[in-house]
């Protein structure tokens, strides 16, 4: 039987109060929307990065710091325009009209530079 008890660092990563040598690339990883609020029209997308904290914290001097820094761009529907979030927290979309959506969601760097992102697709239900 193991008796291997999970680490602190096993959790939630390396500390942020220590520079990382040779950081793994960033990663994004996003779930589909939430069934139970998305049947309410409400759209919750969870997200989490690896390698990468999402702060509030943006300029070129920042491209520095270890462990990396950013935040996500959030599109809906291919507007022409984004939203940047900097919570880490769930996305949440309010408003749309039922039918079917996509959310870009794009991992960036402190200057806005996309690292990397991800699509979700759903379909709200006629209200």
């Amino acid at each position: 039987m193991n008796n291997h008890i999970l680490s602190a660092r096993d959790i939630i990563g390396p500390s942020p109060l220590i520079a990382i040598a040779n950081e793994a690339p960033p990663k994004l990883i996003v779930d589909p929307p939430l069934p139970e609020p998305l049947s309410q029209g409400r759209v919750f997308i969870q997200y989490r990065t690896e390698n990468l904290r999402v702060l509030p914290v943006f300029g070129k001097g920042a491209l520095d710091v270890s462990p990396r820094i950013g935040h996500v761009h959030i599109t809906v529907d291919d507007a022409p325009w984004h939203f940047v979030d900097a919570s880490g927290e769930t996305i949440i979309l309010v408003g749309l009209e039922s039918g079917p959506h996509k959310v870009l969601i794009e991992l960036a760097d402190p200057t806005h530079k996309v690292i990397t992102s991800e699509t979700v697709t759903f379909t709200l239900p006629n209200s």
